[in-house]
């Protein structure tokens, strides 16, 4: 089990839960934030300083956002596990889901 980030967070990307995540598992697309699910410990720190509410426990993303759980997981199909996202820094891709999205505006 995991946690996913869904489409709020598409166009923001806080990273307050970066911040939080005690494991380094959250990575950085071009457009979006990305839980990997093989190095998420499930802790949850991440979900309550998420401030759009984008982040869910993967049994509980509400059903307009639930394609966004495959999209965390296929967004490292070719990145494997790296141990950490800190040595890696913005990843230059997006899952096609977030990449085919127009841009998202976001109340500041």
């Amino acid at each position: 089990m995991t946690y996913v980030i869904a489409q709020p967070c598409v166009d923001l990307k806080d990273k307050a839960c970066i911040e939080e995540c005690p494991v380094d598992c959250i990575y950085e697309g071009e457009r979006s934030l990305y839980i990997h699910p093989d190095e998420c410990v499930d802790c949850g720190a991440c979900e309550p300083v998420c401030p759009v509410e984008a982040i869910y426990y993967e049994d509980d993303v509400p059903e307009q956002w639930a394609e966004y759980y495959k999209a965390n997981v296929e967004f490292f199909d070719d990145l494997g596990s790296p141990g950490g996202a800190a040595k890696l820094g913005v990843i230059p891709k997006d899952h096609p889901l977030v990449a085919d999205l127009p841009p998202q505006e976001h109340d500041e």
